[in-house]
């Protein structure tokens, strides 16, 4: 630990944007067991309310915080969102934050230009750069699909590395709260790449019923976004988003999980065995959102 770098026994109260979704609420968890830290929640839905369109609701949440976990919506991909990250992050100092914890993506342009806002804002910084969740079949968007059975993208055959909620959540909360992980870009994964045929056979076997998956083309899959209510723009978008990063670069395995915690990351097939388990592909079940 530098001389000017935060210790870790002075980081007391934590903001967690998107405290309700996927990782956030992981993260927020996980702080709440932690001794002498206290929690915020940054959000639309809380209070005070938090929203990234909104300058004004900025203050309110990060005035006497003293580390945040940012997590931007609805993705660092779009256009302006490193600005908007940028302004943030500068305000958070402004306002005394010293510690950042940017949960960004995978080979995604506006991802980086997030991650140097973050770094040239003045705040003690760490990145968490992360593949696909294995969370987004039994959490998001790809549950309907595994409920259906059929996952439709347009990734064709290539394999990802599907990082579990649960290892993001566990290096988050070591870097907001202790030291020598300031300055770090840890990138995370899981420990084998799966095509989505292969996550889509394992899927079957795990809960039992038939789940194929059928590559489509970026304007294929666009315009099953709009059928099924989002957006044009935002149903493009995703579109073109995925068609990009689903094109191989992100293949390759990395270690980030070893470098900030010192074990393995988790299996897919342990983690969607757990899923199954609890009920994540019941038909009744609400699962949370982003």
């Amino acid at each position: 630990m530098t001389a000017n770098t935060t210790n870790a026994k002075d980081i007391t109260t934590v903001l967690v944007l998107g405290g309700t979704g996927k990782t956030g609420r992981r993260v927020a968890s996980r702080l709440r067991r932690r001794e002498g830290v206290e929690v915020r929640l940054g959000s639309r839905s809380t209070r005070p309310r938090f929203d990234w369109t909104d300058e004004s609701t900025w203050d309110t949440v990060l005035t006497g915080v003293d580390a945040v976990y940012v997590v931007y919506a609805p993705d660092l991909g779009v256009p302006g969102a490193d600005k908007v990250v940028g302004a943030f992050a500068r305000r958070a100092v402004d306002l005394g934050v010293r510690r950042l914890v940017l949960l960004s993506g995978r080979g995604e342009e506006g991802a980086a230009r997030a991650e140097h806002a973050i770094r040239t804002s003045g705040a003690e910084w760490t990145v968490v750069r992360c593949a696909w969740f294995v969370q987004a079949f039994s959490e998001d968007f790809l549950r309907e699909g595994v409920l259906d059975g059929t996952l439709a993208l347009p990734a064709g055959d290539v394999a990802e590395p599907f990082v579990d909620a649960d290892d993001i959540a566990d290096v988050a909360v070591t870097a907001l709260l202790d030291d020598g992980h300031v300055g770090r870009v840890y990138e995370l994964t899981g420990p084998r790449a799966l095509t989505f045929a292969q996550a889509a056979a394992e899927l079957s076997e795990v809960t039992g019923r038939e789940v194929r998956y059928v590559p489509v083309s970026a304007a294929e899959y666009g315009a099953m976004l709009v059928e099924h209510g989002l957006p044009r723009d935002e149903a493009e978008f995703l579109a073109e988003l995925f068609a990009r990063v689903l094109d191989g670069r992100n293949s390759r395995l990395a270690d980030g999980v070893r470098e900030a915690l010192g074990r393995s990351p988790r299996d897919f097939g342990e983690v969607v065995r757990e899923a199954a388990a609890r009920g994540a592909w019941d038909p009744a079940t609400v699962m949370s959102g982003a």
